[in-house]
């Protein structure tokens, strides 16, 4: 209920005050394990994925930002988790996986700090869905977080990994983060969901 109540609560407000647009939402799979991989922009960029999708989404989130009073716990309650700023512990690999073995979904931004335009990512998101099996979702947030100014959303067809599966992990590991990052890239400059 807390989780639903601040979704519809947020989703007002960024309607209001980014005009924010979605596209692509019928490309989520409404069960089982999804990895939702984003461009990463703005600390507002959870919220900006996450108001618009009807299930529920866990973020990985820096592990400071559960020691701030209030908004530890309430991202807690949200579903977050935390990842230590040096570098992703076993334990956070391990929640990531139960997570999505368990078919639930995690948002996670590659990138892993925030750009402007898409950065080089880390590894971890292909890890996290070679090793899961989940459906993976490219996300490109496009905007400024202007106030009165359109944002958009744009979610894409899942990815299909069969190739990959075929491949040394390392180079796997490898080819998944390159796709999922040049299907971020060309939603981010055609403003359309990619195809699978």
């Amino acid at each position: 209920m807390f989780y639903e109540f601040c979704r519809g609560l947020l989703r007002g407000i960024f309607a209001v005050a980014y005009r924010l647009e979605a596209t692509g939402e019928e490309n989520i799979p409404k069960e089982g394990g999804v990895l939702l991989c984003s461009n990463h922009i703005s600390v507002l960029d959870p919220i900006t994925v996450g108001i618009r999708i009807k299930r529920k989404i866990k973020f990985m989130a820096k592990a400071e930002l559960f020691k701030v009073p209030v908004l530890g716990p309430v991202i807690t309650r949200l579903g977050a988790f935390p990842v230590k700023r040096e570098g992703v512990s076993k334990e956070s690999i391990k929640t990531s996986l139960t997570i999505l073995r368990n078919g639930e979904m995690m948002g996670i931004f590659p990138e892993g700090t925030r750009h402007s335009d898409s950065g080089a990512a880390k590894k971890g998101a292909a890890t996290f869905a070679l090793r899961s099996g989940a459906a993976v979702v490219p996300v490109a947030i496009v905007g400024d977080y202007k106030l009165f100014r359109k944002m958009r959303v744009i979610y894409g067809a899942p990815l299909d990994l069969t190739e990959f599966k075929e491949m040394e992990s390392g180079e796997a590991v490898e080819a998944v983060t390159d796709n999922i990052m040049s299907r971020i890239r060309e939603m981010q400059k055609t403003g359309k969901p990619t195809a699978n």
